[in-house]
């Protein structure tokens, strides 16, 4: 028997081996499915309440009756007015009220009669992302309460009211629309990394410590069979169970979007088989390696749970890595490239906002991965090689 066909038996008996435990395997795959629409459920759903928020055009006063005139500029500008509950402090904290607050001094009309400022707050609670999001809406409202003040005792004095504002000011975004859209979907890249290490992992645990827990592992040794035939049969197995968890896990954003519940969501994830192609070339050179990895920590250990506990590490490195991205806040650096995980996340986001990355921008992490694969590959042999399986 040929080397080829020697390495093919092995694949179909690992491969075999990884699909008999078909309740493991279910769930895992259940979750690689499920895992884009219920993401996108869960981002379209906080984006839908807060358009609904917004598109109620409420205001909560407090002490509303001090302020008759504000309370007039509220309704011209179709603002429905609510009288903020007395405990509206406590509310807040409790996120019982998404609406922040406009606190109103007694001597309000008083102060504009005079011609003084009169100091209006705008009580929210940063722990409440409802009430933060709505008190900048309110601070908008009430600038435009104060330039129309200020307009109209200009104009009553004769004064342009050009001459206290010299200079307009326009703002210019130069994010693009799926630019703007990864400050709310950049979540996706690393729930699609988190799947394929899991499908990965349960696999390398299985074939590795599983089997010497079992005790199949030791006659599979006796076998005339050369180790790092052995050992890639192995690793492709699991490789291909990673790849297996990639790909439904960036096809399942196509379906997934049909349950976006926000227009504005939709119309900005522009996410399509070329954004999933793209997403796979990133993913399955990361797949290899995370198997690759994944058995080397796994064959030094005796039992499953060991396993488990010994590989927790890389599953943490791998989930903590990209954070590194988001405290950076959008800026980059050549190194990322260098570090698994923090690469292939950095990628991704590149692809939801709509920008190629460059062919040495993928030979960076594509070697890594390699010689990731390389070593784990190579680890796994010399251990087997030298060891008497205990």
């Amino acid at each position: 028997m040929s080397r080829l066909q020697t390495l093919l038996t092995i694949l179909r008996k690992e491969l075999r081996d990884a699909l008999r435990d078909r309740r493991t395997l279910l769930t895992v795959l259940a979750s690689s499915v499920l895992m884009g629409p219920l993401v996108l459920l869960a981002i379209s759903a906080l984006v839908a309440s807060l358009e609904s928020s917004a598109e109620q055009r409420e205001v909560v006063v407090a002490d509303l009756d001090r302020a008759p005139t504000l309370q007039n500029f509220f309704e011209r500008q179709t603002y429905a007015v609510k009288a903020a509950p007395a405990d509206y402090e406590t509310l807040l904290r409790k996120a019982k009220l998404s609406d922040a607050v406009v606190v109103v001094p007694k001597d309000f009309e008083a102060a504009l009669v005079r011609g003084d400022a009169p100091i209006v707050e705008i009580v929210s609670d940063s722990a409440n992302q409802r009430s933060q999001a709505s008190a900048g809406r309110v601070a908008r409202l009430l600038a435009g309460f104060s330039r129309e003040r200020a307009t109209l005792t200009l104009a009553l004095r004769g004064v342009s009211p050009d001459a206290v504002e010299p200079v307009r000011v326009e703002e210019r975004d130069l994010a693009s629309t799926q630019t703007r859209a990864t400050q709310i979907t950049g979540m996706l890249p690393f729930f699609v990394l988190m799947a394929v290490l899991t499908g990965a992992l349960n696999a390398a645990l299985d074939t590795t410590a599983g089997e010497r827990e079992r005790g199949s592992l030791e006659p599979l040794l006796m076998n005339p069979v050369e180790r790092w035939l052995l050992v890639l049969g192995k690793w492709g197995a699991v490789a291909s169970v990673g790849m297996l968890i990639a790909v439904l896990a960036c096809f399942s954003f196509l379906p997934g979007q049909w349950l976006l519940r926000s227009d504005t969501l939709a119309a900005m994830f522009q996410y399509g088989v070329r954004e999933a192609l793209l997403f796979l070339v990133v993913l399955l050179p990361f797949a290899a390696a995370a198997s690759a990895l994944l058995m080397a920590v796994a064959i030094r250990c005796r039992t499953f749970k060991e396993a488990q506990a010994s590989t927790t590490v890389v599953m943490l490195a791998a989930s903590l890595l990209p954070l590194i991205n988001v405290f950076s806040l959008g800026e980059e650096s050549p190194w990322y490239l260098w570090v698994p995980a923090l690469a292939q996340n950095v990628l991704m986001t590149h692809v939801l906002k709509g920008e190629d990355f460059s062919a040495a921008q993928m030979m960076v992490p594509l070697f890594v991965c390699a010689v990731l694969a390389v070593g784990g590959v190579w680890f796994v042999a010399r251990t087997l090689r030298h060891a008497a399986v205990r």
